[in-house]
């Protein structure tokens, strides 16, 4: 082909471009405005662009052991011996004007708390494998938000059952001197309570062989329980050793009524600075104080000290008849400290009282003329006394609500070496 014949191909090829179908091309008129190709949109002139739904968060997987149950946070430290030994004065002196807390202390010279021993309670006190099947743990009845009690009127065992008491308190626990625990007092010692409701038919069914085994098949409790006593066995007597340890632990002592006492001389029981003036008249009539025309209750008698815990086991006039549940017998029960009493609902052995205001207005006007009520319930203190009316004023019950409400930590209540070692990282 010559130079003649290429260049009229060429001419060809041009001008069969320039003339082919405009279809998926935008086309330039005589007037030079564009129109759109067929079969193509022109995307919106202005406007917000369309929300993207926020992706929902894909909950963490279970960390799990070997024996496919969960697996704890080992990586945490909590320094329970520093939490204990950081007691402000009026819990350590025996000068405290609200009494000594320390002489109240039950712990025995065989298990002062550790951390090593504490912190294997802790994991202990937090795990289900501690229940038959593997569903409850005794933080299940015992939950830290809630000063370490349960906010149903009973707590639900392992297979669905009901406990026949409300579940005490643990706050405080190491402060009572008798040292017997549960509301008839019938485990002596915290070491003998703490290994009960593992074996309880209704709480949570375990025998306690069978739980050294179970426990023995993990990749982390003989560790644990080397580091705490020294060798991996584990027996039955070493986890109530450091289940009780972690319970002692368990002290309240930074609500805003120790605000008030660190405020100004630590013995001086004048709250003023910090309590409100509604609060202040509630702490005078908790504590006997004189009060003008008020009157001075003394709730202090028998919720003693600054740690708030019973001396002993009292009948409170809750019923004139104790047949139903004689309680440590004759209608004696023991009570738990009153500190984080505000988070702590229902109230009594049964949880029959709902609020606080029901409970300050039993004890003004509901006491039940039992045979062994307290003397600091009958009118002059005697043991024959009719029930103490105290006939308190709306603004007096109103009071003391406020200063029991003073005796709630939330340092206690959100304090990570109580935290739940199973939970999520951060949960």
């Amino acid at each position: 082909m010559n130079t003649s014949e290429w260049v009229l191909l060429a001419v060809v090829l041009t001008s069969a471009v320039s003339c082919r179908d405009n279809t998926g091309s935008d086309e330039v008129t005589a007037d030079n405005s564009v129109v759109e190709a067929p079969g193509t949109e022109s995307p919106p002139a202005s406007g917000p662009e369309p929300e993207t739904p926020p992706e929902e968060e894909t909950p963490p997987e279970p960390r799990l052991d070997i024996d496919g149950l969960p697996l704890p946070t080992l990586t945490d430290a909590p320094d329970y011996e520093a939490y204990l030994m950081a007691q402000p004065r009026y819990y350590t002196a025996t000068t405290s004007p609200f009494g000594d807390v320390r002489s109240q202390d039950n712990t025995p010279f065989s298990n002062r708390v550790t951390n090593a021993g504490a912190n294997l309670g802790r994991i202990l006190f937090y795990d289900v494998r501690l229940s038959a099947n593997n569903s409850v743990s005794c933080a299940s009845c015992h939950q830290q938000q809630h000063g370490f009690t349960d906010p149903a009127k009973l707590s639900t065992g392992f297979d669905g059952g009901k406990t026949g008491r409300h579940s005490m308190s643990l706050t405080n626990a190491a402060y009572y001197s008798p040292g017997k625990f549960f509301w008839d007092e019938r485990a002596e010692t915290l070491e003998e309570q703490v290994l009960m409701p593992i074996q309880d038919p209704v709480e949570m069914g375990m025998n306690l062989f069978d739980l050294e085994v179970k426990l023995g098949l993990t990749s982390f409790y003989p560790k644990l329980f080397e580091q705490a006593f020294g060798d991996e066995a584990i027996t039955n007597e070493r986890m109530a050793l450091a289940m009780a340890q972690f319970i002692r632990s368990m002290v309240s002592y930074q609500s805003k009524f120790d605000q008030a006492f660190a405020a100004g001389a630590w013995n001086n029981p004048d709250f003023a600075a910090v309590f409100t003036e509604q609060e202040m008249l509630g702490h005078r009539l908790f504590s006997g104080f004189p009060v003008g025309n008020s009157a001075s209750l003394g709730c202090i008698e028998c919720h003693q000290t600054s740690a708030h815990t019973m001396d002993r086991s009292h009948v409170n006039g809750l019923d004139a008849d104790n047949s139903q549940d004689a309680g440590a017998g004759g209608g004696f029960f023991k009570s738990p400290s009153l500190r984080n009493i505000e988070v702590g609902a229902p109230y009594m052995h049964d949880g029959r009282l709902e609020t606080l205001m029901d409970v300050v207005e039993f004890y003004n006007s509901g006491v039940k003329p039992h045979p062994n009520l307290s003397p600091d319930l009958r009118e002059g203190g005697s043991t024959t006394g009719a029930p103490v009316q105290m006939n308190l004023t709306q603004e007096e019950k109103e009071a003391l609500v406020a200063f029991l409400k003073t005796l709630t930590d939330e340092n206690f209540l959100t304090n990570p070496i109580f935290r739940d070692p199973f939970a999520p990282e951060g949960g």
